[in-house]
């Protein structure tokens, strides 16, 4: 007690005036039974953040039923920390809360009180078999445990720290037990509301993320039950983290999920009404945090989010501590350092290949050519972002090499090369000889050549096939397609609306990172399907979709461009 009252300020400072349910249940109940035991409490600056939770209990006593599967968690789960003076339970709801998984909602030390007020049978039975159990002497604090919310958590961890890598067995194992129930529709063992709408949500996402193929419904059935949708709402502050868990379920949608949508728009509505009032106080978890990665969540969307720089966002914001749900905790000192060294091996793999990525492109003259975007070190960003593997070296430097040398031949027939030049180096790339190619044109090809040369001996020394042929005619195939919207461009031509896409997927080159790069992440990939007439229908989406939304960011900004103008204009005007 003496450590707890000379540390209460470091225990309330995360939470201001605002503490999780089950803590102003729990907390005031602690220090009741330390004085009632003659232990001496003191504490040094907080008596009014003391008397604060002391309120609040009173309001919940008050307000809550003692079994109420709307709250997190119920009164009666936390007997043990009831006060003497509260009278509203009695053997008749001890005696409704059992079932076949155990007594007073699993909790022990509540079904342990229960016992001692009581003297029920079935407390007795229940404690008899959590000894017998738990014979090492470590009891939860709930039980039985919900197996299945234990392996989501765990892999829920591991996959946010970035450490699924080292256990891609081990989570494959848990979440096929977990879809099995979910499959099954095995009854949840969480008998209050939020809680499961927790855990379905973020096993939901799980599976989902990993191609299992989950039902909506399995969490989404609140928005059709007005009794549920209406006290999770109306007390959208309580359950933040419920609704945190809602949004992030909602990432993947596909066509006619309306009820992933509607999720998705309540969830978002709330969490930022939640944002607003300053509060960290939620009845699911105890997390110092949890208000930083609500923000994160709703200001950086999953799409245009980078693995290993969530990785690093998830780190640094499970070190403020562990995450408590109810009476049970989720931290492990061990895996968070494991998460840590893992984190500064990947940042030291990844600086050795950009200092690799930049020798190259300036051995080549790459980052010399005066007219292009020098974009060396954005481009391996983008893919080691994406790719945070640190075994994926190969990968990493092929797409950022690849991606480098189309932004530099884009540009440079968008801005410098003239017809003639740029049929030249077509005519060179076509037939494979730089003789004749001057200036630029001989740069970008040599480039071009060496990086060729150096993929196709990897992927010989690997899997023993010579791909230099699939190689070139890709590059080809783009080089062709911007030869094409230049010459489009310089004389004036306005294409089909069909020729403009057949050629705008090519020059795009999304297809030209993607493809190369699937030879070296998948052994079995066949070579012959980095030919265009072998492009799978998944691949031509990919090419499309991206040259439509590169289009439209062109226009966006061209749009701006012009406004800006007019604005500047309008300024000299007046």
């Amino acid at each position: 007690m003496a450590f707890i009252g000379a540390n209460a300020a470091i225990i309330l400072k995360g939470y201001g005036n605002s503490f999780p349910h089950w803590f102003t249940i729990i907390f005031p109940g602690m220090i009741e039974l330390a004085k009632k035991e003659g232990m001496e409490v003191t504490f040094l600056h907080e008596i009014e953040e003391i008397n604060d939770i002391f309120d609040e209990r009173s309001k919940s006593l008050q307000r809550e039923q003692i079994i109420d599967k709307y709250e997190h968690p119920p009164l009666l789960s936390c007997l043990e920390a009831l006060p003497s003076w509260y009278c509203c339970f009695d053997e008749e709801s001890i005696v409704n809360s059992l079932n076949e998984d155990g007594p007073v909602l699993q909790s022990p030390s509540a079904a342990a009180h229960a016992f001692i007020v009581t003297g029920h049978e079935r407390c007795l039975a229940y404690l008899q078999t959590l000894v017998q159990t738990c014979k090492s002497g470590a009891v939860p604090p709930m039980y039985p445990v919900d197996e299945d919310f234990i392996k989501i958590c765990i892999v829920d961890q591991l996959q946010r720290l970035g450490l699924s890598g080292y256990f891609n067995r081990e989570i494959q194992q848990l979440l096929e037990q977990v879809y099995r129930n979910y499959k099954n529709q095995q009854p949840a063992k969480l008998n209050i509301v939020p809680a499961n709408l927790f855990r379905d949500s973020m096993a939901f996402w799980l599976l989902r993320m990993q191609g299992y193929h989950v039902s909506p419904w399995r969490f989404c059935w609140f928005l059709s039950d007005e009794t549920a949708l209406a006290h999770i709402s109306n007390n959208f502050r309580k359950f933040s983290s419920v609704h945190y868990s809602i949004y992030r379920a909602t990432d993947i949608m596909f066509r006619g999920e309306m009820e992933l949508q509607d999720a998705r728009l309540l969830s978002r509505a709330l969490l930022e009404e939640y944002l607003t009032l300053g509060s960290t106080d939620d009845d699911i978890l105890m997390w110092p945090n949890l208000r930083n990665m609500i923000e994160y969540e709703l200001d950086t969307p999953w799409i245009a989010r980078m693995d290993h720089l969530a990785h690093r966002k998830w780190i640094e914001e499970s070190k403020a501590g562990p995450l408590y749900l109810g009476k049970a905790s989720f931290y492990s000192a061990d895996l968070m350092q494991l998460a840590e060294e893992h984190f500064k091996f990947v940042q030291s793999t990844c600086k050795s290949e950009l200092e690799e990525l930049t020798r190259w492109s300036e051995a080549w003259g790459l980052t010399d050519m005066g007219f292009a975007r020098e974009r060396t070190a954005y481009c391996y960003f983008a893919c080691a972002s994406s790719i945070p593997s640190p075994y994926n070296c190969d990968v990493r430097l092929i797409v950022a090499k690849s991606a480098t040398l189309i932004m530099v031949a884009d540009d440079f027939f968008d801005m410098e090369g003239v017809l003639d030049e740029l049929k030249y180096l077509i005519a060179a790339v076509q037939g494979w000889d730089d003789r004749g190619l001057t200036g630029h044109s001989k740069i970008i090809f040599n480039a071009l050549d060496n990086f060729v040369r150096d993929t196709a001996m990897k992927y010989l020394a690997q899997q023993g096939n010579d791909i230099t042929y699939n190689l070139r005619q890709l590059w080809y195939e783009a080089f062709n397609s911007w030869l094409k919207e230049a010459t489009w461009r310089k004389t004036g031509h306005i294409p089909s609306m069909a020729s403009y896409l057949q050629v705008g997927m090519i020059s795009i080159a999304v297809h030209v990172l993607v493809l190369q790069a699937a030879c070296f992440v998948d052994p079995s990939f066949p070579a012959s399907k980095l030919n265009s007439y072998e492009h799978e229908m998944i691949t031509k989406y990919l090419m499309l979709s991206t040259c439509l939304l590169n289009d439209l960011q062109s226009y966006r900004v061209k749009l701006q461009d012009q406004l800006d103008f007019e604005r500047q204009v309008g300024c000299l005007i007046s």
